[in-house]
């Protein structure tokens, strides 16, 4: 998501929470429940997509799919963060940075085929990026709640 903060109309914002129950929702359907044309309702979801407003992806159980670890990684950075934040972002595994207040200056979870890969991960790759004074991992082991059905504000 981009740093910049579009103006979102209740429309918008109603297709939104449309796609957030039902990512495969048609069109029509989503026109129905938001009295828009199906055309209108592409166009706005193009460009709710294009601004980075949102992202419409499968999600899955990364069990399930060959990967058999996961973990936040806390990381405490002396100097900028934002050239950490980077390059923590830009690693495959990574599935979100955040930038945070507390005892981390930074939260990456990531997503590994198993425990080899995660330590070649955090000893390889984390640690050794310029900035990082230390980490703790929090290896994850069940998840039980990820939804992405909060809605809009």
């Amino acid at each position: 998501m981009n740093g910049t903060s579009p103006s979102i109309d209740a429309v918008s914002k109603a297709i939104i929470e449309q796609l957030q129950e039902d990512g495969r929702r048609p069109y029509a359907a989503i026109g129905k429940a938001v009295g828009l044309s199906e055309a209108a309702v592409r166009q706005r979801v193009q460009k709710l997509l294009d601004q980075g407003v949102m992202q419409i992806v499968a999600v899955t159980d990364p069990l399930t799919v060959g990967f058999r670890r996961q973990a936040m990684v806390g990381i405490t950075v002396e100097g900028d963060i934002d050239p950490v934040a980077e390059a923590l972002a830009a690693l495959d595994a990574v599935e979100y940075v955040v930038i945070t207040a507390g005892s981390f200056d930074l939260l990456a979870e990531i997503v590994c085929e198993d425990d080899d890969h995660l330590l070649e991960l955090i000893n390889k790759r984390i640690r050794a990026l310029p900035g990082v004074r230390s980490t703790e991992s929090f290896v994850y082991l069940k998840l039980r709640k990820q939804t992405y059905t909060w809605g809009t504000r």
